[in-house]
């Protein structure tokens, strides 16, 4: 099938390089308004006035990708914050202020705190519009709060912290990719919840699940089982314990787990098959349509109108229609016209948003390369050929995300494919049956016997998702991948799909430059990393922990190795690093010449000289500090992340006193000792 021939397809290609453009270059709002009216006004002038010429499709065509380039670089510029005079950050926001602000959505507790999402209303007496990141101690309120909670707040924004360790997941760029650029951390007594507050559509659906959710405790289902149900059918994941969603990530089934295009598909077939008697009736068939769209928002409804599954909806909304039209093989023109016109245009930003890329990628990959696979093999046998056609449709959609899996969660699980036999057959009878028992909780007419069936049904599938996610030699982990493989092996898929059907000439010397390149990066990557050494004081509460590499090995030496993995995993992925040492802390090194000096809670320290380059106070050790340096005259201080925040402060002011320089890895993150220091 040749893609480019669709013209959504041809618009959506030019549409994400107009995004791509306009958030590498800055623009400005009236250089964006141009970009896309002057194309667009050209192409309208030429019809209206030089009717002849409308015929001309090239240079039509070239105004339209002009103009659709245009669009995308001005709906990234109407995103931006700046460009929008009553965005809380074109405010005089600095400083404590009051705030009112409105719960949007709830996001996963931590042990110390719950944390939100909330849209700010007004600052003091001004109207303004933004999101920001609520934080609350867990004490501070017994219930939680609520979407469409609203609060008046006393207090200051802050900025979400950047990782402090090296190839740390960037939860600062994270937020700020979904519009969220500070945060609101709360204390008891620092905000008032307000009474009777606006009601969204937004409010209503989380109160009908949260309603949903009660109900279901109230019933005999296990804990576990319990938050599988909340997750397939109410797209409510917080209670999921991370054992189980460690066991789905490991067998590959994870995307059961996230309410999203798999789950509203096979919706939408099990209702094109109940309400295929519709269609005898006049109209039937126009009726169908509406109830199959509605039913499939209704879902959408209960499941909390979540990004993705809007997203997903709104997309096989359009293949509803296709399907009403008897055009089902036009599903390119439905997947680009549901990204092009719906979601980019109103929200740029949810290109660059995981779960965007990987929810079409697979629907992509499905629609391109599952014909394609079963050209190359069509079983006669009935059951061997729908066992071929769902290890088809897994193929498929592992290959469109696997790229993008590898770059931000760096593992591959082996037995993908076992999973989702296990799995995806009955993955209608789960949805439909519980799809049917949250309609009987809701009426509180739901039998008890229903709840053991389906209760049992959860369980067996957790205990075969277990089972495959207990086969550790499967599941690759650890991998390095970076941008430029992420753009490579894309190439390399691409034109692996078209060799395969139609060999050429072309498609084959791309294949092959695709490999050449990949391999060159890989050997170009192990090269530059052969001469490096780097020696790295991680932060790190409660313990030290120093990071020395040497090519590809990695010394890990701290003063608790059970606080490591997470740390040492991060910096063995980002570095592409083949060995790992551990060895325990002491307190003096010799690096590069240069001396190295920790001092910890004893307060002992070497009497030899020469003065050390370096001393790095570690378990907030008791000394005055002033009587110290005048002694030992090291040339800087550095403090780790195991020592009191009181103790910090003093330190700085002494060395700033004493006019020597101070590092602080709780504020300024991870320091990489400089040779530059003699």
């Amino acid at each position: 099938m040749r893609l480019l021939q669709f013209v959504p397809i041809k618009l959506t290609l030019f549409l994400v390089f107009g995004i791509l453009l306009g958030n590498s270059i800055d623009f400005g709002l009236p250089l964006a308004s141009a970009t896309a009216l002057i194309p667009f006004c050209i192409t309208l002038f030429t019809y209206l006035f030089f009717n002849k010429r409308r015929n001309n499709s090239n240079f039509f065509g070239i105004m339209a990708m002009l103009t659709t380039i245009g669009i995308g670089v001005l709906a990234v510029s109407f995103s931006e914050p700046k460009n929008r005079p009553d965005h809380y950050l074109n405010t005089n926001f600095q400083g404590n202020h009051a705030f009112h602000v409105k719960v949007k959505e709830v996001l996963k507790p931590t042990a110390f705190s719950k944390r939100y999402i909330v849209s700010v209303l007004a600052l003091d007496s001004l109207q303004v519009l933004g999101k920001v990141q609520l934080v609350l101690p867990n004490d501070s309120i017994q219930q939680g709060l609520r979407i469409d909670d609203e609060l008046l707040v006393v207090s200051h924004f802050e900025s979400i912290h950047p990782p402090l360790n090296p190839y740390q997941f960037n939860y600062q760029n994270y937020m700020q990719g979904l519009g969220i650029y500070h945060q609101l951390q709360l204390s008891r007594g620092s905000f008032v919840l307000l009474e009777n507050p606006s009601k969204t559509v937004y409010g209503t659906a989380a109160k009908l699940r949260n309603s949903i959710i009660s109900k279901l405790r109230e019933k005999d289902f296990g804990a576990e089982e319990l938050s599988i149900i909340q997750a397939l059918l109410l797209g409510q994941r917080n209670d999921i314990s991370e054992s189980v969603y460690t066991s789905y990530k490991n067998a590959g089934a994870v995307h059961i787990l996230a309410v999203s295009g798999l789950h509203i598909g096979i919706l939408l077939l099990l209702l094109q098959y109940l309400l295929k008697p519709m269609e005898r009736f006049p109209k039937g068939r126009t009726i169908k349509l509406v109830v199959m769209v509605v039913l499939l928002w209704g879902f959408a409804f209960l499941a909390g109108l979540s990004a993705s599954v809007v997203r997903a909806v709104t997309m096989f909304s359009f293949v509803a229609y296709a399907l009403y039209l008897n055009r089902p093989s036009n599903t390119f023109n439905i997947l680009a016209l549901s990204i092009l016109f719906i979601l980019l245009v109103v929200d740029p930003k949810l290109l660059f948003q995981v779960g965007f890329q990987m929810s079409y990628a697979a629907v992509f990959a499905i629609i391109w390369v599952y014909p394609l696979l079963q050209r190359l093999w069509f079983p006669k046998n009935r059951l061997l050929r729908k066992v071929w056609q769902l290890l088809s449709v897994s193929i498929a959609a592992q290959l469109g995300v696997l790229p993008i899996s590898l770059f931000y969660f760096h593992q591959f699980p082996g037995l993908f494919f076992v999973s989702n036999l296990l799995i995806v057959p009955f993955l209608g009878l789960i949805l439909g049956g519980g799809v049917a028992i949250v309609f009987l909780v809701l009426l509180n007419v739901l039998p008890d016997f229903i709840v053991r069936i389906y209760d049992s049904l959860i369980g067996w599938m957790n205990s075969i998702i277990g089972w495959i996610a207990q086969q550790e030699a499967f599941i690759f982990t650890h991998i390095s991948f970076d941008g430029v493989q992420l753009f490579l092996s894309y190439l390399i898929i691409i034109s692996l799909v078209l060799v395969l059907p139609r060999p050429t000439f072309k498609s084959i010397f791309i294949f092959f430059i695709g490999v050449v390149l990949f391999q060159s990066w890989l050997f170009y990557s192990i090269w530059e990393n052969r001469d490096k050494e780097i020696l790295v004081l991680a932060h790190q509460t409660r313990s030290s922990i120093l990071l020395h590499q040497t090519g590809t090995q990695l010394n890990i030496i701290s003063t608790d190795s059970s606080r490591t993995t997470r740390l040492a995993n991060d910096y063995r992925i980002g570095a592409r690093i083949k060995k790992l040492e551990h060895g325990p802390m002491r307190n003096n090194y010799i690096w590069q010449g240069r001396k190295l000096w920790f001092l910890d809670s004893l307060g002992i320290y070497p009497s030899a000289s020469p003065s050390p380059q370096y001393v790095v106070l570690t378990q907030s050790p008791r000394i005055n500090l002033e009587r110290f340096i005048d002694s030992v005259r090291p040339k800087m201080l550095i403090a780790d992340g195991s020592n009191y925040r009181s103790y910090i402060a003093r330190w700085e002011a002494t060395c700033k006193k004493k006019e020597i320089p101070f590092f602080y890895t709780g504020e300024k993150g991870a320091y990489y000792f400089d040779l530059n220091i003699k």
